[in-house]
């Protein structure tokens, strides 16, 4: 039972990732955007920004599975990321430059990440049903 499971993870992770995206870049959205109540924080902001969009880069990858569709969306999301940073200035916020860099590096962090998780929970999968 539990290698049945094992087997089926994959289609799991990618069910889970489809639901999950749409909530997640829209909490990302409404943190880039809403009105900020203190000044700017240098270190935590960029952590903030680096762990959004590795979440959704990851996101987004697990729920496209290894093909290049995740790498098309890791590029549309860093794209997103840099639009969000240019509307932040007209609704009272700063934009700033190192805060694309941290969502880029995300970007790309969060999608290697995923890779890297589905090669292996695929691996298993293959590795137990050839067994």
């Amino acid at each position: 039972m539990v290698w049945t499971m094992l087997a089926k993870l994959p289609q799991y992770y990618r069910s889970l990732a489809r639901w999950l995206f749409l909530p997640a870049l829209a909490i990302v959205m409404w943190g880039e955007l809403k009105p900020s109540t203190h000044g700017p924080e240098a270190i935590w902001d960029k952590v903030l920004h680096f762990a959004a969009y590795f979440g959704l880069a990851g996101i987004a990858t697990i729920a496209l599975g290894r093909r290049k569709a995740s790498f098309w969306a890791a590029f549309a999301l860093a794209v997103f990321g840099g639009i969000l940073e240019i509307v932040q200035s007209f609704v009272g916020r700063d934009a700033e430059w190192g805060d694309e860099v941290a969502n880029v590096i995300g970007v790309c962090l969060g999608c290697a990440g995923a890779w890297l998780t589905l090669r292996i929970v695929d691996g298993l999968a293959t590795r137990r049903q050839s067994n």
